[in-house]
């Protein structure tokens, strides 16, 4: 593993020397998350080149970079990724980069407002998406940084971002709404790991992940009967698989709770680590917020 980040470290360094020219007289601009590269789609519009480097169903945890993605942030101008080391592998690479602007969006958050957590080497929970109030934050923060780097696209970007922050506002006012519909005893989401605090902190629901807050732990058996007698205990109706993560575990502890007299099933699939397929309704973050505030609250009634 070090001797992978130590040469992708050396390649980025190596090709960084070359004169780094902008396509069509645009920034080169590398996204990591594909809710970070739909965020800054929506600011930076046509006046840049956009590049992700994760697609759909795609865990940032366990990622690691291609020979493609290292041409990819070679040739970058500005690289936005999410920070608080959700990109596990990655971490160390933008860390040590050279001549490079690595811009993390969390930096736009105040650290005394995170979710503790010490699975990561942060030490706080780095899925930060799923408050609304920080995405905002995450825009203004990114209009800055593309105002700084293209000045005379400024007003653009501003405008830009101001749209998609009425946007957002609308989207947490339709969620509030949404949820209301769903008694608060019954607000209890169950999911293959702890991706959703953040959400369940702004929206009052308790959420309880099996695998903890990384997908790079295991839940063994002890976890999983823990979990089933949880369930029981609050008479949870439906638990949950995430597109990104193997829905076997989830599956292992429906079997768990059935196999002690309690009927639970699995509600559906929520996007917890990435968006759904580019150019669906799932596959930008208004839409994927969406979809799942509608999968649980119709699965929990």
């Amino acid at each position: 593993m070090q001797k992978t980040i130590v040469f992708l470290v050396i390649t980025l360094v190596f090709l960084s020397c070359k004169n780094n020219k902008e396509t069509n007289g645009k920034l080169n601009v590398v996204t990591t998350t594909s809710m970070i590269t739909d965020l800054v789609k929506n600011i930076g519009g046509n006046h840049i080149n956009l590049k992700g480097l994760m697609g759909s169903g795609v865990d940032p945890h366990l990622y690691k970079a291609s020979e493609g993605d290292v041409s990819k942030l070679a040739d970058a101008d500005i690289i936005f990724y999410n920070g608080l080391h959700l990109e596990g592998k990655l971490v160390e690479v933008f860390e040590k980069m050279k001549n490079k602007k690595t811009i993390a969006i969390s930096d736009a958050l105040d650290r005394n407002t995170l979710i503790g957590s010490e699975y990561f080497a942060s030490n706080y929970d780095p899925h930060i998406w799923f408050n609304t109030d920080y995405w905002i934050q995450a825009t203004q923060f990114i209009v800055k940084k593309l105002a700084e780097a293209i000045p005379e696209q400024k007003a653009s970007f501003e405008t830009n971002g101001a749209n998609y922050i009425k946007q957002l506002e609308t989207l947490k006012t339709q969620i509030e709404s949404t949820i209301k519909t769903l008694p608060k005893e019954k607000r209890i989401l169950v999911t293959a790991h702890d991706a959703f605090n953040y959400f369940g902190k702004s929206f009052g629901f308790e959420v309880v992940g099996l695998q903890g807050l990384s997908t790079a732990t295991e839940a063994g058996v002890q976890d999983v009967q823990k979990l089933s007698a949880f369930i029981i205990e609050h008479n949870v109706k439906a638990i949950f698989v995430e597109s990104s993560v193997p829905k076997r575990t989830i599956e292992a502890l429906q079997a768990a709770v059935n196999s002690k007299g309690h009927d639970v099933k699995i509600g559906g699939s929520l996007y917890s680590d990435a968006l759904g397929d580019t150019g669906t309704i799932e596959g930008t973050y208004i839409g994927m917020f969406k979809y799942n505030v509608n999968t649980i609250v119709n699965a929990l009634k």
